[in-house]
């Protein structure tokens, strides 16, 4: 894809009050393009979350289409779809944006030396609810707990200690690939902070 293509397709996107979180090429002249709503701090104070829907995408396609020809894209089909449940967070706006929320992380590389060897120095892939680390730097963390399966109608004990916090500190340089937890709840994704 070219930068010109993702700066029309940005430029259009933006303009409609939206966000652009993606734009994939694949066979077939498939053409996706991810869109969310534009988000600041400032709005963070606003309970009320709102999402893309079916509206939001066809006027993004209307504009889009009208854009992409007279751009003289190539294309066989147009998908403008919202981010899903699984968002992915690219920017350090969503990582912002999603303070709180749990998120699956994928590491480039593994994590090396263990923590007190609770964790595995291979391990590349963690689950955990995301907190900002430190102000003044970029760096993040994922805070989680590594309780033990419980099969299905097996009693749990209430006087069981839960599993010890662990925490992993990063920066979004070490990152391959980090989206939303696909949580499903029918009242809505809520924050997990206290």
């Amino acid at each position: 894809m070219t930068v010109a293509l993702h700066d029309t397709i940005e430029q259009i996107v933006t303009g409609l009050g939206y966000e652009l979180v993606e734009i994939e090429r694949s066979g077939g002249g498939l053409l996706r393009i991810t869109i969310d709503f534009a988000w600041t701090p400032e709005m963070a104070q606003n309970e009320e979350e709102r999402f893309v829907t079916v509206e939001d995408c066809e006027k993004v396609t209307r504009q889009l289409q009208f854009a992409l020809e007279v751009d003289e894209v190539a294309y066989q089909r147009l998908e403008v779809s919202s981010p899903g449940i699984d968002r992915p967070l690219k920017s350090e706006m969503d990582f912002e944006r999603f303070q709180g929320h749990e998120i699956d992380l994928t590491l480039k590389n593994p994590m090396g030396q263990s923590a007190q060897g609770l964790v595995s120095g291979l391990r590349k892939k963690f689950r955990g609810v995301l907190e900002k680390a430190n102000e003044e730097a970029a760096s993040w963390h994922i805070v989680w707990r590594e309780e033990p399966k419980v099969k299905p109608g097996q009693k749990v004990s209430k006087k069981r200690e839960p599993a010890p916090l662990q925490a992993l500190s990063f920066t979004l340089s070490e990152l391959k690939e980090a989206r939303l937890a696909p949580i499903v709840d029918f009242k809505g994704r809520q924050s997990k902070r206290d």
